[in-house]
């Protein structure tokens, strides 16, 4: 059952659609490169287009009723949308559920120092990556620092033309003899992945009183005086920050038929874009329709802004209420219990130079549609959410109705590896649901590459289910 290419079937007018729909996306990819950048733009575009802030609601005391739009954030890094649907949520809601997290390193607490007049920041690497491909890029710094006064400094260097960068360096060639009989997870170790920031020590003036005064790391020192210049903050400030070490550079066409967006992050935001999107051209749905963004997925989906938090669940709660549909706490159980939802995360393109991982007849291809993974999981299914075959065949219906590009596959051979989503979680509380999304190639990697098509399809794939199911 090979699935068509979808580039083969667009007319032109279909092509100017997909074609600016991705490079709508890949703005935002260039400029939201944590999950805070991704919330915050997400706030914006949802305010622009009329949704209300859920505290604000509960403030207020504001009745909702059907195409009332709100949303909720928590922390700042992560985002529930919400469109009332005509039928009470009792009896279930529709649900986009992706992650906007990406694998990174994170600066240390305690991060800076010196060692032969170099100056280096410390880091912790996030989420499952090769640490090898991380050394030799120009990387950029993301994040806050969170001041004991409670300011709060946000930080961004290394994107615009004449902004500085930053890296990891390598062990040249010539001296790699024994580096290069190592295996890739041993080639470059976590705790070598301390990141380059300077290189010229603090100079003291000659007329200086007290000549001892001189700094004994004065690289350090002079990092520290910039820093104190740029943001006002002190070394201290550091054990309240929250620093991302991203590759630095916006996403770019790839392929001489620019086809394809190489761009940092793909994994998990290629999904959670066209759901925010979906959502924002749903119009006033039958069942109340949400697009949940959340945090940490890459680390096991845990902490105040992940999955596993009450976040999502304690927001429905409250929109019940506020829409006059709360009774008791089993209202809530029961729309989530006949909930349905699309866990939107991305998947694993075949790679013809990586053939023998693939299982051809049961894996996703570039151009062919969003893919949907019945089970993730390792091994034998471990760690899995696995739909059910009557959920399947209800979004086969769906999706052919609509006439939107799809393919089936798993995350590789059986015992070949494997992953997992937020798919389980939602499916914990009884409801229906499928991991869907745009296949990847270099996933997890700092540039990883989609298809145009596949994106646009994901769209119009996450409209129809709002829309149908």
């Amino acid at each position: 059952m090979e699935r068509k290419n979808a580039w083969e079937s667009y007319s032109s007018a279909e092509l100017k659609k997909v074609f600016a729909f991705a490079e709508e996306y890949r703005s935002f990819l260039s400029d939201c490169k944590t999950e805070r950048e991704c919330t915050a733009f997400f706030v914006e575009k949802a305010k622009a287009a009329g949704f209300l802030e859920l505290g604000e609601v509960i403030a207020k005391n504001k009745k909702l009723k059907a195409g009332d739009k709100v949303y909720a954030t928590n922390y700042g890094k992560a985002i529930a949308c919400f469109v009332i649907g005509k039928e009470p949520m009792e009896k279930g809601i529709n649900i986009l559920g992706a992650h906007i997290d990406s694998p990174r390193m994170d600066i240390k607490q305690n991060p800076l120092y010196e060692d032969t007049q170099l100056a280096l920041l410390d880091t912790h690497y996030y989420g499952g990556l090769k640490k090898y491909q991380w050394v030799t890029l120009p990387l950029a710094l993301h994040g806050v620092i969170a001041k004991k006064d409670g300011k709060v400094v946000e930080v961004c260097i290394g994107e615009k033309d004449d902004d500085p960068v930053f890296g990891v360096t390598d062990l040249l060639i010539h001296l790699a003899e024994e580096q290069l009989k190592k295996t890739g997870n041993k080639v470059v170790e976590g705790e070598a992945l301390d990141v380059l920031v300077g290189s010229q020590p603090l100079k003291i003036a000659a007329n200086a009183k007290d000549k001892d005064q001189e700094k004994k790391e004065p690289v350090k020192e002079n990092i520290l005086k910039l820093l104190k210049k740029m943001y006002n903050i002190e070394e201290e400030d550091f054990l309240s920050a929250e620093l991302e070490v991203v590759p630095a550079g916006k996403a770019r066409d790839f392929g001489f038929d620019r086809s394809m967006i190489m761009g940092y992050g793909h994994d998990d935001r290629s999904c959670a874009y066209p759901s925010f999107a979906a959502l924002l051209d749903a119009g006033t749905p039958k069942r109340t329709a949400a697009c949940l963004l959340v945090d940490k997925e890459e680390i096991g989906s845990v902490g105040a802004t992940g999955m596993h938090s009450r976040f999502f669940e304690n927001a429905v709660a409250e929109l019940m209420n506020a829409a006059g549909q709360y009774t008791s706490d089993i209202s809530v159980r029961r729309a989530f219990e006949k909930s349905k939802a699309l866990s939107s995360d991305v998947s694993a393109a075949f790679d013809p130079s990586y053939a023998s991982v693939f299982e051809k007849k049961n894996c996703a291809y570039l151009g062919r549609g969003i893919v949907f993974n019945k089970f993730t999981g390792s091994r034998g299914k471990s760690g899995s959410n696995d739909a059910n075959a009557e959920y399947v065949g209800e979004i086969r219906r769906i999706l052919d109705k609509h006439k939107v590009f799809f393919q089936t596959a798993e995350l590789g051979k059986v015992d070949q590896g494997g992953g997992g989503t937020i798919a389980y979680i939602l499916g914990n509380y009884g409801m229906q649901v499928i991991d869907s999304g745009v296949a990847v190639l270099n996933m997890h990697a700092p540039w990883e590459i989609i298809s145009k098509a596949d994106l646009y399809e994901a769209y119009r794939c996450y409209l129809a289910f709002l829309e149908e199911a």
